[in-house]
């Protein structure tokens, strides 16, 4: 197999296992690939199109949610949008739009400083917010209650801020919107629900945002479609287990050795 074959089908492959454990999955690609020789802007660009293929597994294995979501759709009324099941539906909306708005915001910012930065530095960028996402799971776990089970307003309103920041390497999309669900309040099973199904139009909107920004930089079609179909049925082979997996595994400390790793190996290319 050609050797850029192997490396999209490998980088697909982590994609898809990476995108459902709340290390950052754009964070991690982005530092693989900028091992690989990448310059900073194009790992960050090319790692926020794989979000594509995960996108899809996520559609497929939520189906029967989203299926549910589409069908209160004719029944939305404004007066009850937060009661009962329209909730959800309120909640993916407005969630969606606020991430939508941050996450280009963020995205601009992003594209700014990474294209001023070198290799080493940019290492050392994602390591430091590996780490503060950990410390965040950590606070958000253990000063979560639990109990409820309707998102509100503002639950909507900071999750989709949450969300939006997350465009940023080494923020962990999981991780954060899920943290912030817990430390409102929501039991771990429905914060990873919320957070997954809100997911979906974020990680398609942030795919086609860099592509369209930055296209494919020098990775050609027959690589992208690999990696794409890698990580789309990866991601979809693995969400299951690893949703599992996350409920029984401090992936905060993961996530603060990984950064500190990734901190001292960018220093030492500084």
């Amino acid at each position: 197999m050609d050797r850029s074959l192997l490396v999209a089908l490998v980088v697909g492959a982590l994609q898809g296992v990476f995108e459902w454990l709340p290390i950052s999955s754009e964070g991690n690609i982005a530092l693989a690939l900028s091992f690989l020789g990448r310059a900073p802007d194009d790992a960050v660009a090319f790692a926020l199109f794989l979000h594509l293929g995960t996108a899809l597994s996520a559609t497929a294995y939520y189906r029967g949610d989203l299926r549910e979501v589409l069908g209160l759709l004719p029944a939305w009324r404004p007066a009850e949008a937060f009661e009962g099941k329209q909730a959800t539906v309120t909640f993916l909306a407005v969630g969606t739009l606020v991430s939508g708005v941050v996450g280009i915001a963020a995205y601009a910012t992003l594209d700014a400083v990474v294209s001023e930065l070198t290799g080493g530095l940019f290492v050392v960028l994602v390591g430091a917010l590996l780490v503060l996402t950990g410390v965040f799971q950590r606070l958000s776990t253990r000063l979560g209650l639990g109990g409820r089970t309707e998102p509100d307003l503002l639950d909507a309103v900071i999750v989709g801020l949450a969300q939006g920041v997350a465009i940023l390497p080494g923020v962990s999309r999981s991780g954060t919107t899920t943290g912030v669900l817990l430390l409102r309040g929501h039991d771990g099973p429905d914060a990873f629900r919320f957070s997954f199904l809100l997911s979906i139009p974020a990680a398609v909107g942030g795919g086609l945002l860099a592509y369209l920004d930055a296209g494919l930089a020098d990775v050609t079609l027959a690589a992208a479609a690999v990696s794409l179909a890698a990580a789309a049925l990866v991601g979809y082979l693995t969400i299951d287990a690893l949703m599992r997996v996350v409920e029984r595994v401090s992936f905060w400390v993961v996530c603060v050795a990984l950064g500190g790793l990734a901190m001292l190996g960018g220093l030492l290319l500084v």
